[in-house]
C-alpha cells in the first residue's frame, strides 16, 4: 500500500518509472493501474530461495537472508541498463528511489558513482528499522525454550543485518524511516563509512498512510461480542501476537465474558497457528476479500503486538474505521496515539484483558466509550496520517536528496 500512494502521488507531478517484482506465475495485466500512471514499468519474477539454500547462506556468507530474498541477475541487468539508457539520452533520473531492505543491492550502480555530482540521487525507503525487528523477534523467542531455534536464527540474522542496514544508510543520500523510533534507531547505526555517515539531515520520517475514503466508518455501528485481528498470518510478529493473545489474554476474557469469540482475520495462517484451530471461542478465516467488514463489527479491535517495528497499518486502519481498540504500546509504536484518548493501551495480559471487558461492557450500556475513542481516532487519523498529508513530505526529501548529491 505504501509503494503504490508513493508511485501514485508522485506520478501527479513527476515522471515516474517502475521497476519491481512479481509472484511466481503472476503477471502484470494489461490494464494495470501501474501502467497508467507510470511512463515505464517492467517486471522480474520473483526468485524462490529453497530452505537449504537459505540455511547454507545463513552459514556461510555475511549477506543477510532479506539481502538474499530478491536476489536476481535479471534485475540488476534491467536496473544497469535503464540507468544507461536515460544517460546517453540526456535525460539522466533525477533520484532512484529504492523500497524496503529486500532490493538495497539494487543500489550498486549508484554506489560506484558515488563521486559523479551529476549522479541520480540515491532515496533509501527503509519499511522498518530490519536489525531492530530481528533483535526484538530473538529477545522474545529466547524465553521459550522451544522457540531457541528461530531465536537462534534471529540472533545471526540481527548481527548480520545491523552491518547490511548501515551500509545502504550510509550510502543513500536520503534515508526515509516510517517513524521517529525507526529513524532514532537508524541514526544509531555506528561509525562512518567512505560514504558518509547518517545524519539527522538524511533521515527523515515519512509515516505511513491511510486512504481516508476507503476506510470511512460505517454509517451504522452493529458491533458483535467479537475480538478481532487482522494481518498477514505468515508474518512473524503477526503470529506471535496472535499467540500470546490467545494463550494469556482471551482465557481472562472468556471467565467474565463466555460468549465472546475472537476472529483472526488474514491470508496465508501460519502453521503455528493450527493449535488454535480446535478452540471453540477462535476463528481463523484465512483469506479474505474485504477486511473493513470485520473490522466495522469488531466488538473489540485488539492489537497485541510484542515485536515488529515501522508504523502498523492496521492500527491506521481501525482507527479510520473509528473501531474501539486496546493495543500493546509496541502495537502503536510510531503513531502518536494516547491511551484512553484515541484507544486504550495495556502490555499485561490481566490489564489487556481489563480493557477488552471495559469496552464490551460500554458497548451494553449505550456504547458512550466507544463512541468517544472512534471519533477521536478517526479525527487524529484524517489530520495526520491521509496520503495528502504524508506526500508533500515525500517530495521534499526528494528534493534534498538531488540538492544533496550536488553538494556531495
Amino acid at each position: 500500500m505504501r509503494n503504490y500512494h508513493f508511485i501514485q502521488g508522485l506520478a501527479r507531478n513527476h515522471v515516474v518509472d517502475l521497476l519491481t517484482f512479481l509472484a511466481p506465475g503472476d503477471q502484470l495485466a494489461d490494464d494495470s493501474p501501474l501502467r497508467a500512471i507510470c511512463r515505464r514499468v517492467a517486471a522480474v519474477e520473483q526468485p524462490v530461495r529453497t530452505m537449504l539454500q537459505r540455511a547454507r547462506s545463513t552459514l556461510t556468507t555475511l549477506t543477510p537472508d532479506m539481502g538474499l530474498r530478491l536476489e536476481s541477475a535479471a534485475m540488476h541487468r534491467l536496473v544497469r541498463q535503464w540507468l544507461a539508457e536515460a544517460q546517453d539520452a540526456g535525460a539522466q533520473y533525477d533520484v532512484v528511489q529504492i523500497e524496503g531492505i529486500e532490493l538495497a543491492q539494487y543500489a550498486r550502480p549508484l554506489i560506484e558513482r558515488r563521486p559523479d555530482p551529476e549522479r541520480p540521487a540515491l532515496v533509501f525507503d527503509d519499511h522498518n528499522c530490519e536489525y531492530l525487528l530481528q533483535k526484538r523477534n530473538a529477545l522474545t523467542d529466547l524465553r521459550h525454550p522451544r522457540r531457541w531455534p528461530a531465536a537462534a536464527y534471529s540472533i545471526v540474522q540481527w548481527q548480520k543485518l545491523r552491518r547490511y542496514e548501515a551500509a545502504i544508510v550510509r550510502a543513500a543520500d536520503v534515508v526515509v524511516a516510517v517513524s521517529e523510533a525507526d529513524r532514532c534507531a537508524l541514526l544509531g547505526l555506528g561509525a562512518p563509512t567512505s560514504f558518509g555517515s547518517a545524519s539527522s539531515q538524511n533521515i527523515v520520517v515519512v509515516p505511513n498512510g491511510i486512504d481516508l475514503e476507503a476506510y470511512r466508518p460505517p454509517e451504522a455501528f452493529s458491533p458483535l461480542r467479537t475480538l478481532v485481528f487482522t494481518g498477514k498470518m505468515d508474518y512473524r510478529p503477526n503470529v506471535d501476537a496472535v499467540l500470546w493473545f490467545a494463550q494469556n489474554v482471551l482465557p481472562r476474557v472468556l471467565e467474565k465474558a463466555p460468549d465472546v469469540r475472537f476472529q483472526i482475520v488474514g491470508m496465508n495462517p501460519h502453521p503455528r497457528l493450527d493449535a488454535l484451530r480446535s478452540h471453540p471461542a477462535i476463528e481463523i478465516t484465512g483469506a479474505v476479500p474485504d477486511t473493513r467488514p470485520y473490522i466495522h463489527r469488531a466488538g473489540v479491535y485488539v492489537i497485541p503486538m510484542r515485536v515488529g517495528g515501522g508504523t502498523r497499518f492496521k492500527a491506521l486502519e481501525a482507527l479510520a474505521c473509528a473501531a474501539p481498540v486496546v493495543s500493546t504500546t509496541l502495537g502503536v509504536e510510531g503513531v502518536d496515539v494516547r491511551d484512553g484518548e484515541e484507544l486504550l493501551i495495556a502490555d499485561e495480559p490481566e490489564a489487556f484483558a481489563e480493557a477488552v471487558l471495559r469496552l464490551l461492557e460500554d458497548a451494553q450500556q449505550g456504547g458512550m466509550l466507544r463512541r468517544r475513542l472512534g471519533a477521536q481516532g478517526r479525527r487524529f487519523v484524517e489530520q495526520r496520517y491521509g496520503w495528502e498529508q504524508i506526500l508533500p513530505k515525500l517530495e521534499e526529501a526528494l528534493i534534498f536528496a538531488r540538492q544533496n548529491r550536488k553538494n556531495s
